[in-house]
């Protein structure tokens, strides 16, 4: 290996960063309870955001509570996420967050999309136009239950 190269070993610093920030939002959430509205602390994310990233976030966060009123908005390693009794059904991963060429719209494992033995968990999402807003649309009215 190079002098210049760096090998890898362990937790980027993205990750690690990811990290420190859940480890923020788990301590506020003992704080303020975890029945807090926090809606206003997940727009203050998605406002953060670069353009291209924030323009997707804000509509997938209008989509999901059009669609899946249930769930609640919370923070989740610093991404906006939705949830079910707090836990995790949906997520919105910005682009920039991992220096990603997308943003994704993730699901968790509490999200209600089995399909037979084989189903997707993630899509990257690079823009919305109405038959992708459709989609997401059903996507996280199924996925909510």
């Amino acid at each position: 290996m190079a002098a210049n190269e760096k090998s890898y070993d362990g937790f980027t610093d993205d990750e690690r960063d990811a990290m420190k920030e859940h480890a923020k939002e788990l301590k506020a959430t003992k704080r303020r309870g975890a029945k807090a509205d926090v809606e206003p602390e997940v727009l203050a994310k998605i406002a953060e955001m670069p353009d291209e990233d924030r323009v997707l976030a804000e509509r997938v966060h209008a989509l999901v509570k059009e669609n899946a009123p249930g769930l609640a908005p919370k923070l989740w390693y610093g991404m906006p996420a939705y949830a079910r009794d707090g836990k995790v059904v949906c997520f919105f991963q910005s682009a920039h967050k991992f220096k990603s060429r997308y943003a994704t719209l993730g699901f968790s494992d509490q999200a209600a999309l089995d399909e037979g033995t084989l189903w997707p968990t993630s899509y990257a999402l690079a823009a919305l136009d109405p038959e992708t807003e459709k989609r997401i649309a059903v996507l996280v009215a199924r996925a909510a239950g």
